[in-house]
């Protein structure tokens, strides 16, 4: 069905209407049309309008467009942008229809980006617009330097993009430097000192290992590497850039189940309030069904989602549902609402590697439903990627000890090799990867670049 910009305005009005009544508080929301090149372009700038120039990002736009141009994969209906006022890009090809679905499926994205704990206390979403941008033109000013150029920024933003998501995975948390906690550290030993009976052995321990660095176990290794690397300082300045923009991301990682399950929950709500026509209606049951169809194989985060927020209101109400959408993510998500109801109707199963086959270890009965749940908890969002720390640097040669911290999820032995390459180009001095497998402990050593040792401990 054709459609005018009037059409969809006037459309956009009588949506906000209805997200207003159920009560959905959003940031002011702006709508851009965009053609399906943009689309695939934003896509693969992760929807940011100005991003620093990076091969990956060619890449992703490449394999993207491929991909669509052989009929293999659609492009999304739209994207949203967790920014103040709320940018969503819709694409000029949609229907009518599917552009009524997806402007309610924006009032839902925009109301978790605004409400969701995680994007409050992680993120600011009146500056994203001016970070992205103030990022993009200090990549260039480096590119354009003569005394730098491209090829010594893409070296060290791609040694930043293979560590990136190795940072804290406490969000919003006040980082407290090694000096603070040193004076902490003498602050508590002298308190307990003045209370004699009650010093423990461990406080000595503390005072004598004032000097170690770092003080306790640092997961963001980018930051680590920036406040005691050897790195000039527009190179500091590149990973702060990449830390800073991998900060906004996170929480869209730790929340893709619930916020797609959100935003799906209420377009669906919303439409079933507009009275729509009869050939209207039915395209829109039609693209529903498509957008929450469960995956073959795989999770689709809008099928989980949507299912277990219809489920928490129709059993709880309202409030529960805009209670969880402020204060979870989806570890925890899956964890407390995937019933054992859940896990039958949705058809969810666990499998895993035999040998060269993969075969199925759970299905969804009184038996395995919460094996079920909790590998799916435990893998969504960060879950998914190792936790790695530095534990020491030794004061002697800089030597850089990480370990992994080990949960029964042995590291593939390939990646972790490349990424230990990346960390040593950065450092510039032997680094030492701590981890495990079945057989014991490894010790996985880089003191040269393109070089790796594996030993057992």
């Amino acid at each position: 069905m054709e459609y005018t910009l009037k059409n969809i305005e006037d459309w956009n009005i009588k949506i906000e209407q209805i997200a207003k009544s159920f009560g959905l508080d959003y940031y002011e929301q702006e709508f851009e049309f965009v053609g399906y090149k943009d689309m695939l372009a934003y896509e693969a700038y992760l929807g940011m309008p100005s991003r620093y120039p990076h091969w990956s990002f060619g890449k992703a736009y490449e394999k993207s467009s491929t991909i669509y141009k052989y009929n293999l994969s659609g492009l999304p209906y739209e994207m949203v942008i967790n920014s103040d006022p709320c940018i969503a890009y819709l694409m000029k090809e949609n229907t009518l229809l599917l552009q009524i679905l997806t402007i309610a499926h924006v009032y839902g994205h925009n109301d978790f980006f605004k409400n969701n704990r995680l994007f409050k206390e992680g993120t600011r979403a009146s500056y994203t617009v001016e970070m992205f941008k103030a990022h993009a033109d200090a990549v260039r000013r480096y590119i354009n330097d003569p005394s730098i150029g491209y090829q010594k920024v893409e070296r060290i933003l791609d040694a930043a993009h293979a560590i990136k998501l190795q940072a804290s995975r406490v969000i919003g948390e006040i980082r407290v430097s090694d000096e603070e906690l040193k004076e902490k550290i003498i602050e508590d030993y002298v308190n307990s000192n003045q209370r004699k009976s009650i010093i423990e052995p461990y406080e000595e321990k503390k005072i004598m290992d004032l000097n170690k660095i770092p003080l306790e176990p640092e997961e963001d290794i980018l930051l680590f590497i920036v406040k005691y690397g050897n790195l000039q300082e527009w190179e500091k300045n590149l990973l702060e850039i990449v830390r800073q923009e991998t900060a906004y991301f996170i929480p869209q990682i730790e929340t893709k189940i619930m916020n797609e399950g959100w935003a799906s929950f209420w377009h669906y709500n919303t439409l079933k309030k507009l009275n729509l026509k009869d050939e209207l209606y039915l395209e829109f049951i039609k693209r529903h069904n498509d957008v929450i169809a469960p995956g073959i194989g795989s999770i689709n985060p809008y099928f989980i989602g949507f299912k277990i927020f219809s489920f928490l209101y129709e059993k709880y109400g309202i409030e529960k549902i805009f209670e969880v959408r402020k204060l979870d993510r989806d570890e925890s998500f899956i964890r407390r609402y995937l019933t054992e109801d859940l896990c039958r109707e949705l058809n969810l199963f666990k499998y895993a590697k035999e040998a060269d086959k993969y075969v199925i270890k759970d299905v969804a009965d009184k038996s395995g439903w919460i094996n079920i749940r909790n590998t799916l908890s435990s893998s969504c969002g960060m879950g998914s990627v190792p936790v790695i720390k530095v534990v020491d640097m030794s004061s002697y040669d800089k030597s850089l000890i990480i370990e992994h911290v080990y949960d029964g999820r042995e590291l593939n032995a390939t990646y972790a090799e490349q990424t230990l390459k990346y960390i040593y180009e950065l450092w510039g001095h032997r680094v030492v990867l701590k981890t495990k497998d079945e057989e014991g402990d490894i010790n996985i050593i880089c003191d040269e670049k393109d070089k790796i040792i594996r030993r057992r401990e």
